[in-house]
């Protein structure tokens, strides 16, 4: 799978919020200031030629839907993140996102409940 550059993520968190739109609803999603409508119009060409974002016509309208779901895209960014910074170990990632000052004591203990929940399921 393709990367995106942040102005596609962004305009891809948009269309994941909203499932199908036309551009103007994507436009519409945008906080002030918002970027040029051709600009955007732009980054949507460039997704539906790297295949995130497919369309239907509605007369000359084109009405937009993501291709790539937000949760497969996730899965496939996070595996990149890890291969290159934590040499394909998440052991390494988990070791360095659990050592975090910024996690309370309550989150930690909520992330070993998520982990102890899937052991057992993985257990069975």
């Amino acid at each position: 799978m393709k990367e995106l550059t942040k102005a596609e993520e962004q305009l891809m968190q948009h269309l994941w919020k909203l499932e199908k739109a036309y551009l103007k609803d994507i436009v519409m999603e945008y906080e002030e200031p918002k970027p040029a409508y051709t600009t955007i119009s732009t980054v949507v060409n460039v997704l539906v030629r790297k295949e995130f974002i497919g369309f239907d016509l509605h007369g000359k309208a084109k009405h937009y839907f993501p291709l790539v779901s937000k949760e497969e895209y996730s899965n496939q960014s996070i595996k990149g993140f890890v291969s290159n910074f934590f040499n394909n170990s998440y052991k390494q990632f988990a070791s360095f996102f659990t050592s975090r000052k910024e996690l309370s004591v309550k989150e930690l203990k909520e992330i070993r409940k998520m982990i102890d929940d899937e052991i057992k399921k993985k257990d069975k």
